[in-house]
């Protein structure tokens, strides 16, 4: 038996009237670093994977992805409800410098995007070592028996 939730119903009905924005939605994301390379998850449930795209244009990372009608969704169809609208999502970063650009991978897996964007070489912490030379100079204290003699102006 199906219950009336009209809290529901009103949540839906105000969020409805009230969303002016058309535009590309942003996704949620979460993004943490491990060790030499950065992790960015998005939630994009119900995307076909073959709509996501992703883009590197100097430090600039753009996900675009599509949300659109299954098969059997389309005409004639008689819908009970609708809460799974066709959509666009994107979100861009600025990834900044020390960034490994050319080596972003990304994969789809159970609604999430993982991309995954790693540290170049020359960004990651290292270690200096000193070496010290036998054939450098020294500097040699030399005692001098004469006191020091003020001097005249």
């Amino acid at each position: 038996m199906a219950t009336y939730d009209p809290f529901r119903d009103l949540d839906r009905l105000a969020s409805s009237l009230f969303e002016t924005r058309r535009g590309p939605r942003r996704m949620p994301m979460d993004l943490y670093r491990d060790g030499d390379h950065y992790v960015l998850r998005a939630d994009l449930p119900g995307i076909d994977p073959g709509s996501v795209d992703i883009d590197v244009d100097g430090q600039l990372l753009t996900i675009r992805a599509e949300r659109t009608l299954s098969e059997g969704e389309g005409e004639g169809v008689k819908w009970i409800t609708r809460e799974r609208e066709t959509a666009s999502f994107l979100r861009q970063l600025n990834l900044g410098q020390g960034i490994d650009t050319d080596a972003i991978a990304a994969t789809y897996s159970n609604g999430v995007l993982t991309v995954t964007i790693p540290v170049s070489e020359k960004a990651k912490p290292r270690k200096v070592q000193v070496v010290a030379d036998a054939a450098a100079p020294t500097i040699q204290a030399h005692e001098s028996t004469k006191e020091p003699q003020p001097v005249e102006q």
